[in-house]
């Protein structure tokens, strides 16, 4: 039985791991919950009763702490990595952001398997985190449909591309005119998936798919320019493969994040449950290239694949602001591209990543600026 820990636990993907857990009971102990503030966590504790609880909310935390006085309840985010310290079978990090990125690096010096579906690990800190796992012979099992999807796929060696299908979002079929004035209210209409709203932006944008980019670069040591985006609109593809001889391996299945959220929590088994089945009789799977003047965000994403070092951090930072501030209505779609090459030039002059400070260093400098951008306009 695993003992498992899941960071995120009462957002999408954790909510969905824990659906998981459910379907085996023999298989998982949840030893410990950690989550922001939403007082779902309650009725987890109350179901789960695990060892461990991290909250960044202190209100929160106390009246866990009162209710519940046997479990361990540790308070704010220093507690949510304090709790990643702890080796755990499987630590699944669902946490949204930057905030994901320490987390990560605390599980992986205390030797715990993770399974990743927080993009900005590998994102701003790939360059320190897989040399670390290396090292510390800690695996790393995607989370993410479309990593879950390559990983599956990779049965030989001489790889000659990844590709990497995208649904094209909510917006995919609108004008650049249309998209001037698009509001966030819309992207948030995702067509095939249930996500988390910066997900869902990030979706409409296209920059959930430039997340990807980096994100498969350091999971399957690729370089960027191996990696083409394929607009997917069915989202039953969700990645593939070309090998050197042509041959292409594919991964296909309804859009459900139970099922790569249940192949990583049972790695290395494979579950017999299925949450949903494809029926492929009458359907259609089509494949289109990614239109990068519509959505530039891609294009961005690109060149800091390209760039590494410090731009990708930069450029996440940059747009984690900007897609609160799109969800606020403060800004409009194309101020998210347009600010962000803003603070690609402002802080980006081909630097390296030196150490995990760095990262946060240039993470809180690149916030305070685009917030100032988006208070002045």
């Amino acid at each position: 039985m695993k003992r498992i820990c899941i960071l995120g636990s009462t957002g999408s993907i954790g909510t969905q791991a824990l659906e998981v857990v459910d379907k085996y009971p023999d298989k998982f102990k949840v030893e410990a919950l950690a989550c922001n503030s939403n007082r779902l966590i309650l009725s987890q504790i109350a179901k789960y009763m695990p060892k461990y609880v991290a909250v960044v909310d202190r209100s929160l935390a106390d009246d866990i702490q009162s209710k519940y006085p046997d479990i361990k309840v540790l308070q704010g985010y220093i507690g949510i990595c304090a709790l990643a310290e702890i080796k755990f079978d499987l630590l699944l990090n669902s946490l949204v952001g930057i905030s994901g990125l320490k987390p990560t690096l605390n599980a992986i010096r205390a030797h715990s398997t993770i399974a990743l579906a927080n993009k900005e690990t590998l994102v701003a800190g790939g360059d320190l985190v897989m040399p670390l796992a290396k090292q510390e012979g800690v695996e790393i099992l995607p989370v993410d449909s479309e990593h879950s999807a390559i990983w599956q796929s990779l049965t030989a060696k001489n790889v000659s591309k990844i590709l990497l299908t995208a649904s094209g979002g909510a917006f995919r079929d609108k004008t650049k005119e249309e998209l001037k004035t698009a509001k966030a209210v819309d992207a948030l209409k995702h067509p095939n998936w249930d996500m988390g709203a910066k997900v869902t932006i990030d979706s409409a944008t296209l920059m959930n798919k430039g997340l990807e980019i980096i994100e498969a670069m350091h999971l399957f040591g690729v370089s960027s320019e191996d990696i083409k985006v394929l607009v997917h609109r069915q989202s039953v593809v969700h990645s593939m493969v070309e090998y050197a001889d042509g041959s292409v391996i594919a991964q296909l299945s309804y859009p459900d994040m139970r099922l790569p959220i249940q192949i990583a929590m049972l790695y290395p088994e494979r579950g017999d449950v299925a949450f949903n089945k494809y029926d492929f009789i009458g359907k259609s799977l089509t494949f289109e290239d990614a239109d990068e003047e519509r959505f530039p965000c891609l294009k961005i994403a690109k060149y800091c694949a390209k760039e590494r070092g410090l731009a990708p951090v930069i450029m996440n930072a940059a747009n984690e602001v900007l897609v609160k501030a799109y969800l606020d209505n403060k800004i409009t779609f194309y101020d998210i591209p347009y600010y962000i090459e803003l603070a690609l030039d402002k802080f980006y002059h081909g630097q390296r990543i030196v150490d995990e400070q760095s990262i946060y260093d240039t993470d809180d400098d690149v916030r305070k600026y685009v917030v100032g951008l988006v208070e002045s306009r």
